[in-house]
């Protein structure tokens, strides 16, 4: 059964990064929602090979805060304005806790480098397909906004996952006993490099810097990996980070940047909040403070922070949009910080504090003590992959789609070093009920996904009053169906639809003048 789960979990790091759809309709969507089905399924099939045989549990603090933050998430969930994206992020939570507590039982199997290798060549197939897209290859189910996403959709999704991506490349490069899987990696890398330069994001850029300081503190600090060899390995790879990135300056490519020096101008504003998008972050950071001031404990709830923000948004705010009057601009704020404090208040903001700061301690701790060389690269690898996701969450979403919960949650589970934990003995009754828990929860959410990606179809295929209706039946919560019903239809029929719309986003005012019509 743990071999089995073991190859769920490959197959859905790697899945997760390809899949997409062509209805074009839904430029975000056509890609997380696919993504967050892959991240269901396959948390609700690992969860149900691997800890429906559990008959112990070993219970560390880090499991408690990760349990208390799904509880809190839930308890917000259920006070939010919109529970439909309230239980659509709710659901992302749950299956990445899923996710990573599958994902330390195999670790504890001794299948953690299968998984290591498979998340390394999500990295690597998420670079390659967006090099494709920068070097003129065309498909449908690329996205032609923020050129080069690939299957990603976004440029600045491409350049996070190849910034905390890069421990998983770049330690087997200098660990590896095999001169051919040294090459393998420094091909990888030379990949993911190429793409992180080519994105000129400049979140990925600032976790590139972040991961590159911990991985030198952690071969300064770990006894296991002050080797000669690695020495010179990392000398070899410095070279290949270098000329990856003058290539990628240098060759010629597809993409139309406004600028004569696009990778210069990016490096030098890379800190540059005066004005611009940095500018406008920090005014959407400021403003989302008022949020958790109106709800403090309990937050707006799980994926409300787009439902909540245009209430306290002034006209000209940055983040609202100006082609759709009371709505963002984005689905969510520019910081994974921010969605936490706001959508999930202090009380979650804390749990979940205390469960980063308990993986902290945990590979500190493994770190100094740790004579094992494999089992000391692989803990510098997860504190080099959590500094990547803690510096690009920080200035742009990460840990609020699908694709990274997946990722992060299977390498922290199976990278975290194994902790003094108190082993329960799990009644059968109890076994069952946790594993109803996330497994339904998983399961809730992969149902839910498949509808929502039919409803799309549907919305894209046919304009007919038929199948708007159908897919509103398949999605309540999708604001565009309801929208386009209450729109294409006359008289009191569309109030259902209008009123709708406007519950699922009370500050939209296209929703809200066709609901006027109805009172």
């Amino acid at each position: 059964m743990a071999r089995l789960a073991s190859v769920v979990l490959q197959l859905g790091v790697v899945a997760v990064i390809v899949i997409a759809t062509t209805t074009r309709s839904f430029d975000l969507d056509r890609f997380f929602v696919p993504k967050e089905l892959v991240l269901h399924v396959t948390a609700a099939l690992a969860g149900l090979l691997v800890l429906a045989r559990a008959r112990h549990v070993r219970v560390t603090p880090i499991d408690l805060a990760l349990f208390g933050f799904v509880l809190a998430s839930a308890l917000a969930a259920a006070l939010a304005t919109n529970p439909w994206a309230a239980t659509r992020a709710l659901a992302l939570t749950v299956s990445g806790a899923a996710v990573f507590w599958v994902a330390r039982v195999l670790r504890d199997d001794g299948l953690a480098p299968a998984l290591t290798r498979a998340a390394a060549l999500a990295v690597v197939v998420a670079s390659v397909l967006a090099l494709a897209q920068a070097y003129g290859f065309e498909s449908t189910y690329f996205s032609t906004n923020r050129v080069p996403g690939g299957t990603l959709g976004n440029r600045n999704f491409v350049g996070h996952l190849a910034a905390f991506g890069l421990p998983l490349l770049v330690l087997p490069a200098l660990r590896s006993k095999r001169w051919s899987a040294v090459l393998v990696s420094v091909v990888g890398l030379l990949l993911v490099v190429g793409i992180l330069v080519l994105t000129r994001s400049r979140a990925a850029w600032l976790g590139a810097v972040a991961v590159t300081l911990v991985l030198t503190l952690g071969f300064v600090l770990a006894p296991a990996l002050r080797r000669w060899r690695v020495v010179l390995r990392l000398a070899l790879v410095l070279a290949v980070v270098v000329g990856s990135g003058v290539l990628a300056t240098t060759l010629p490519n597809t993409l139309d940047w406004r600028s004569d020096a696009p990778y210069l101008e990016t490096a030098q504003g890379v800190l540059n909040y005066q004005e611009g998008s940095g500018q406008g972050r920090l005014v959407q950071y400021r403003r989302s403070l008022t949020l958790v001031q109106q709800r403090p404990l309990w937050g707006i709830g799980p994926g409300n922070w787009p439902v909540a923000y245009p209430s306290i948004a002034p006209p000209g705010d940055p983040s609202m949009s100006g082609s759709r009057a009371g709505m963002t601009s984005n689905p969510w704020p520019s910081s994974d910080a921010v969605a936490l404090l706001s959508e999930r208040g202090l009380l979650g903001a804390t749990l979940w504090a205390l469960f980063v700061v308990g993986l902290v301690v945990a590979c500190w701790r493994s770190l100094r003590r740790e004579a094992d060389a494999d089992q000391a690269a692989g803990t510098v690898m997860l504190m080099a992959v959590g500094a990547g996701v803690a510096v690009t969450g920080a200035f742009d979403a990460v840990l609020l789609l699908a694709w990274p919960v997946l990722f992060v949650a299977m390498v922290a589970g199976v990278l975290l070093p194994a902790e003094r934990a108190v082993e329960v003995s799990v009644p059968r009754w109890l076994r069952v009920a946790v594993l109803a828990v996330f497994v339904v929860g998983a399961t809730a959410g992969a149902v839910r996904s498949a509808s929502q990606w039919t409803a799309m179809a549907l919305y894209q295929a046919d304009t007919t009053r038929t199948a708007l209706e159908r897919a509103a039946s398949l999605d309540p919560g999708n604001y565009r169906v309801h929208l386009r019903l209450a729109q294409r239809t006359r008289g009191s029929a569309r109030c259902p639809h209008a009123l709708a719309a406007t519950v699922l986003f009370p500050h939209a005012e296209t929703a809200r003048r066709l609901a006027r019509r109805c009172e």
